[in-house]
């Protein structure tokens, strides 16, 4: 049985990616969620607390999404697949993606985000490392970065109006070549 304070982070990203937006109050979660409104403070005792446990669970998800795309892949291959996983998510879900990296919403929420985020990163990086390349952690940084950026303008939209016509997917792999080129980054 589902447990109220899961079935409020559910509604609540339920409503989130329903309106499109992070802008979901507290009384219309619990309103959906089947609970008297001052309900939400049980579990949550800020609004931020409640975001931040709603960002936790679509990292979760992003997380897991990653590492099943690349999950039966090696090398570059692997990373390609786990960064179009990432533009994937951010397309699908925009909203729950922009609440992701809202550090300024979700700063003291109390789920330990980094914690949360920093294995995506790790994977990331140990893909690099298995390619047998120098400088995993700044390449993985460019690379992260890069396909961040890439995943971003899509969820917006604004590839589209910037540069019509031109396939994430090939930027993505330009990011990939360029981060996993051999010898060191460019200075």
């Amino acid at each position: 049985m589902e447990s109220t304070r899961d079935r409020l982070v559910r509604v609540g990203v339920e409503l989130m990616e329903e309106s499109g937006s992070v802008d979901i109050g507290l009384r219309e979660i619990a309103r959906r969620a089947g609970v008297s409104h001052g309900a939400p403070r049980r579990w949550f005792p800020t609004h931020r607390a409640l975001l931040s446990a709603i960002a936790a669970a679509g990292l979760a998800d992003l997380t897991s999404a990653v590492e099943v795309s690349g999950r039966d892949l090696e090398g570059r291959a692997s990373v390609a697949a786990a960064a179009e996983s990432y533009v994937d998510f951010a397309v699908r879900r925009p909203a729950m993606f922009a609440l992701m990296f809202r550090h300024d919403l979700l700063v003291g929420g109390g789920e330990n985000l980094r914690a949360t985020s920093r294995p995506l990163f790790g994977w990331l990086r140990r893909q690099l490392d298995e390619l047998g390349l120098d400088e995993t952690e700044r390449r993985a940084a460019v690379l992260w970065s890069g396909v961040h950026g890439v995943a971003m303008v899509n969820a917006t939209g604004a590839m589209g109006l910037v540069a019509p016509g031109v396939d994430h997917r090939i930027v993505v792999r330009d990011i990939i070549d360029s981060a996993c080129q051999a010898g060191p980054l460019r200075t």
